[in-house]
């Protein structure tokens, strides 16, 4: 009895923690030679702290992530839209944490290791496909190996050859015509040490927030995205989280941002370097599952990099997934039913997302209303309508509070296989 992952970013950990947890015997094969910590800050959701927390990684969490406590949007002139408490603030039984993507990455490797053993992960091992047996699954490496399990999970990114095979004709991911330039700047931070702010509208927007706690000078280390429309018939590069830009390229559509809580010219220039990533996604797919074959996190439901959820999605398909087994053993209709309770789900985020009914959609609304300037808020939208705008992502994301504080342990504590 076994599961072969392929791909050990955020979803494959996840997924190994949770079946190591549950007693289920698993191997991860990683196309990278040596795991490292990329990329800049994220957030997670109270509904995927909730299950890291289940997994016991709540000391490791606190000790590198910060808790975030508010979210504000602004216009493009610095001007209060929208603010509210997130996480326990909120009424959460579970904070939301902003934190470095790498950094969460290497804790779960690091646990998963320890846990499991170091030879739980082999690197170095790109998958190139897979294939349904009378006995389950083969996952198919680059090297010509063959790796037999009775599952196979494809949790190989937004590039998965494992959903390639499954459609091999859906092409490349699709690109809005937007570009994400990313990084970290030391500053005093805005509107609190814990708050994260989104500022501007659909063709020049800035998000940032706070990734550790404040140092002696009261200095943070202040994750940003600077986002700008160039246009779908413009090119651009392939993404890759490891690549540089130069701050030149954008810092003067910023220059006029300068308000008395943030000077946005100032966190850009702090920049000791700048990663540049076009904003694409791709279309939700009618079917995840092959036999013993299924897709999860990226590989399953990539979206853009609106309202926190790719990490948070992640995680909670390893936890669904984890539950099924138990349920349904390791069958195809354990995978079934993961697919049936997450997809559904994962294409409306997707979805609201792309349509512009994310939570930054406030922005453009007020952006066509009043050119982002106004005296109060109030003159411009009724409280009721901000609230309410509030509220509906949240539901179509599956972290209403209510909701969540109420629901079910996904997996309990004591739950095991075998």
């Amino acid at each position: 009895m076994c599961v072969i992952i392929a791909g050990g970013g955020i979803a494959g950990l996840s997924l190994g923690l949770t079946l190591h947890q549950i007693g289920i015997p698993f191997r991860i094969f990683e196309a990278a030679r040596e795991l490292r910590p990329l990329g800049v800050g994220i957030n997670l959701q109270p509904n995927a702290v909730r299950e890291l927390y289940d997994l016991g990684l709540k000391p490791q969490l606190d000790r590198i992530a910060v808790r975030t406590r508010q979210l504000g949007f602004y216009s493009k002139t610095g001007r209060t839209i929208w603010e509210e408490p997130r996480g326990r603030a909120a009424g959460y039984d579970w904070p939301q944490y902003s934190i470095h993507r790498g950094a969460l990455q290497m804790l779960l490797l690091e646990e998963l290791q320890t846990r499991a053993g170091s030879d739980c992960i082999k690197t170095g091992a790109p998958a190139v496909g897979f294939a349904n047996t009378s006995e389950g699954a083969e996952l198919w490496l680059a090297d010509g190996r063959r790796q037999a399990g009775d599952i196979v999970i494809a949790a190989d990114g937004i590039h998965s050859a494992l959903r390639h095979q499954m459609y091999p004709a859906e092409g490349e991911p699709i690109w809005n015509g937007r570009v994400l330039w990313r990084a970290t700047s030391r500053i005093a931070p805005a509107k609190g040490a814990a708050a994260m702010v989104m500022i501007g509208h659909n063709d020049l927007r800035l998000v940032a927030y706070p990734i550790s706690s404040p140092d002696a000078e009261g200095k943070v280390e202040m994750n940003w995205i600077a986002e700008k429309r160039l246009g779908p018939r413009q090119s651009w590069h392939r993404e890759d989280w490891n690549r540089a830009a130069k701050i030149e390229e954008f810092a003067a559509d910023f220059e006029e941002w300068r308000f008395d809580w943030l000077d946005v010219p100032d966190l850009i220039r702090g920049a000791e370097k700048v990663l540049e990533y076009p904003m694409v996604d791709r279309d939700p797919l009618p079917c995840w599952t092959q036999g013993t074959v299924t897709l999860m996190g990226d590989a399953a439901h990539p979206t853009y990099p609106i309202g926190s959820n790719g990490a948070s999605q992640a995680i909670l398909d390893a936890r669904v997934l984890g539950a099924s087994f138990l349920t349904n053993g390791l069958s195809h209709q354990a995978l079934a039913r993961y697919e049936a309770k997450m997809r559904p789900v994962a294409s409306k985020i997707a979805l609201a997302n792309r349509s512009g009914q994310g939570p930054d959609a406030i922005l453009q609304r007020v952006e066509d209303l009043c050119g982002g300037t106004f005296d109060a808020i109030e003159d411009i939208l009724s409280r009721d309508e901000l609230e309410a705008h509030a509220r509906a992502y949240k539901s179509i994301a599956g972290f209403a509070v209510e909701t969540l504080n109420s629901a079910a342990p996904t997996i309990a504590h004591t739950t095991r296989l075998i």
